[in-house]
């Protein structure tokens, strides 16, 4: 969808709710500083948490530079993390115009941001295996989601909708997340892996969280129950 043109933004009311949520901000969050609950796209004005939005920075050369982690110095400028967005046209204006001076948007742009998106979710698994909070493998995340004891579900992207629903059999209320198969694979160092799950807590509501901006910029269809919210 296209944005809305200056004259039209213009037009529309802004609401006192919405002063509350900057769209730039200055500077990354430290000590001292409490993080807003909400940051306003862009391009879309609309609002969401600042954990599912992408912070995006001005680099040495005045290049746009993607900030995951939310962590680059500098004023950082936020948008949805959705394919559509990062496709508009018109981003280098709405970019030059938040920061006021003329600004370089890499042509692959989508690309990194995808893949960097792509690693934080390799990360945050590997960090839950590493944690003693993630298994994989069939037969052990079946024990666990019998037990209670699951926060979120990994699933290989092209697994089996038979095996999924067995795997979930008695529990489809829980979450469930489809990541690249190699990703999966990676993130408990084996040659291949389809199935894994987290206990409940914070790496769970972590791995969510990134793979919601992934599945936005990738444009992931979930080819079965999606994730919950």
């Amino acid at each position: 969808m296209r944005p809305e043109t200056e004259p039209r933004l213009k037009e529309r009311p802004i609401t006192a709710e919405e002063h509350n949520f900057d769209d730039v901000d200055d500077g990354p969050i430290g000590k001292g500083r409490r993080a807003p609950s909400q940051r306003r796209c862009l391009v879309t004005r609309t609002h969401d948490e600042p954990q599912h939005m992408v912070r995006f920075v001005i680099g040495p050369e005045g290049q746009i530079v993607a900030d995951l982690a939310a962590r680059l110095p500098g004023r950082g400028m936020w948008l949805r993390a959705e394919r559509a967005v990062l496709e508009d046209p018109q981003l280098p204006r709405f970019f030059a115009r938040a920061v006021r001076q003329k600004v370089d948007v890499p042509a692959s742009l989508i690309e990194s941001v995808r893949d960097g998106l792509a690693k934080r979710l390799l990360d945050g698994i590997s960090l839950g295996r590493r944690a003693g909070e993630s298994v994989c493998g069939f037969q052990k995340c079946r024990e666990r989601i019998v037990a209670g004891r699951v926060g979120v579900v990994i699933c290989a992207a092209g697994a089996s909708q038979d095996e999924v629903a067995r795997l979930l059999s008695g529990h489809r209320e829980l979450p469930v997340v489809w990541v690249p198969g190699h990703v999966l694979a990676a993130s408990f160092g084996r040659e291949r892996a389809v199935y894994a799950v987290m206990s409940p807590g914070a790496l769970a509501e972590r791995v969510k969280a990134e793979y919601k901006r992934f599945a936005g910029v990738a444009e992931c269809t979930p080819p079965g129950p999606e994730i919950g919210q």
